[in-house]
């Protein structure tokens, strides 16, 4: 650790229950314990937190590595990596009204389905799903346009019939309403969904900083793992004041249970190529994104190989 804490300003593009592990790094002092002091400024959307990136406001973010696929597919030259995984699985999940046990993604062709309008992976994932079963996505009736929040609403009032939301609105349809998840996107497997993201020019001005950043993030996600829910839903509890304690500790749990949160800080191949394959199959990318023009893997491997 560094005499002086050395500052990093992040930029997040929302405060939602799946980020909790960032939380937890400054809660329990991980960054500080690796010379770090950690800002972390909620910008309000991932394309904000791009352009932070940019324009030098901030010195790294984090988001989906599916952004960073995206922005180089536009632009060849484009400078963004991402390094550090931290949620590796799929944190959405469908809700209906009432309980279905036996239900089958397939059978989505014979509902209206609420996708998530805040962020384009949720739905290019579910869609890439329904592709490896052999469903049409196009044949699904859905709604596009509303928040979570709205087909939340349209799912209790009988608008819709499937919603597709992160937690806690899951948690909150269940407690409030008696609604019930039918599927968990997580349970397709690994797939990169969020972890730091930086411009190639900021990673080499700031190098030994960003490994402590993954050091701190490494330590944060072993602590998870050998501490549970419990004590995570205690740690980030300041950050999520406006959750009933019951509703934040059910969710912990289950986003523990998923096993959505990394086991390590390494962005994997096979975690990387099944979001790529994803996005490749909506045609949401022209070209199939390569991983080492998206992921900077040197970061977490000198993070991980330095005392």
């Amino acid at each position: 650790m560094t005499d002086q804490a050395i500052h990093l300003k992040l930029a997040v593009p929302f405060r939602v229950p799946f980020y909790a592990p960032f939380y937890a790094a400054a809660a329990i002092g991980a960054f500080r314990r690796h010379g770090l002091e950690v800002s972390m400024d909620v910008v309000g959307s991932g394309q904000a937190v791009v352009d932070a990136l940019r324009s030098g406001a901030a010195d790294a973010g984090w988001g989906g590595p599916a952004r960073v696929m995206h922005e180089i597919d536009a632009d060849g030259d484009c400078s963004l990596r991402t390094f550090c995984s931290v949620v590796k699985r799929d944190p959405f999940l469908l809700l209906g009204r009432a309980p279905r046990p036996a239900f089958r993604l397939q059978e989505l062709v014979d509902f209206r389905l609420g996708i998530v309008s805040e962020a384009p992976t949720p739905w290019l994932c579910l869609q890439d799903d329904l592709h490896r079963l052999g469903v049409d996505p196009d044949k699904i009736v859905r709604i596009e346009d509303n928040t979570m929040q709205q087909n939340s609403d349209a799912l209790v009032s009988g608008a819709i019939d499937v919603a597709q939301v992160f937690e806690p609105h899951a948690a909150l349809l269940e407690a409030r309403n008696g609604c019930a998840v039918w599927a968990t996107a997580a349970d397709r497997g690994d797939t990169a969904y969020t972890a730091f993201i930086a411009t190639a020019e900021r990673i080499a001005q700031r190098r030994q900083d960003f490994v402590r950043l993954c050091r701190g993030m490494s330590d944060t996600l072993a602590w998870i793992q050998s501490s549970g829910p419990g004590a995570l839903a205690e740690a980030v509890a300041g950050t999520y004041s406006d959750l009933d304690p019951t509703i934040l500790r059910r969710v912990i749990e289950r986003y523990f249970g998923l096993g959505i949160w990394a086991t390590s800080i390494h962005i994997s191949g096979e975690s990387f190529d099944r979001l790529a394959q994803a996005l490749l199959s909506a045609r949401s990318v022209n070209a199939l994104p390569q991983y080492g023009a998206c992921v900077d893997a040197t970061l977490a491997e000198d993070a991980l190989n330095t005392p």
